[in-house]
């Protein structure tokens, strides 16, 4: 009975575990992470802004503007994630790779956002800003979300 109880806490403590991911770190190479103000800025100048979650999520509300370019992960909530496993692609990046733009997610627990830009550096974008903070941020800074539906 003990042996049961303990595998039973054994599963039930790595289930929680994997729900539990943590955070995405807080910087990431050959991306420049950017606030909500910055991005406010951005989005007014007309810069491309991409939103990585999933196409129910950015309708229910984004920074204006933005286009969705989901990332649907499969991978782990780790910088060591095997991109192989997810499915995404980068059809609305901008085709000269020294273009600049964002992507977001939502804040810092999401993976989506680090795991597109981490896609987007390894094939070669140059100028990418990471809003790490994501729709989190946006909304705590008061700005509006747009909706689709």
């Amino acid at each position: 009975m003990k042996k049961l109880l303990l595998a039973t806490g054994i599963s039930i403590g790595l289930m929680a575990g994997s729900a539990f991911a943590a955070n995405t770190p807080p910087t990431l190479k050959g991306a420049t992470v950017v606030s909500a103000a910055q991005v406010k800025k951005f989005d007014s100048q007309g810069m491309l802004i991409v939103d990585a979650r999933v196409p129910l999520e950015y309708a229910e509300g984004h920074i204006p503007h933005a286009v969705s370019e989901p990332y649907f992960e499969h991978s782990g909530k780790t910088v060591h994630f095997n991109a192989s496993k997810d499915h995404f692609n980068l059809n609305k990046l901008p085709k000269n790779k020294s273009t600049p733009f964002v992507v977001y997610c939502n804040g810092p627990e999401c993976w989506k956002s680090y795991k597109l830009s981490t896609a987007a550096i390894k094939a070669g974008y140059t100028h990418l800003y990471w809003f790490r903070g994501g729709m989190p941020a946006w909304k705590a800074a008061g700005y509006k979300a747009a909706t689709s539906g």
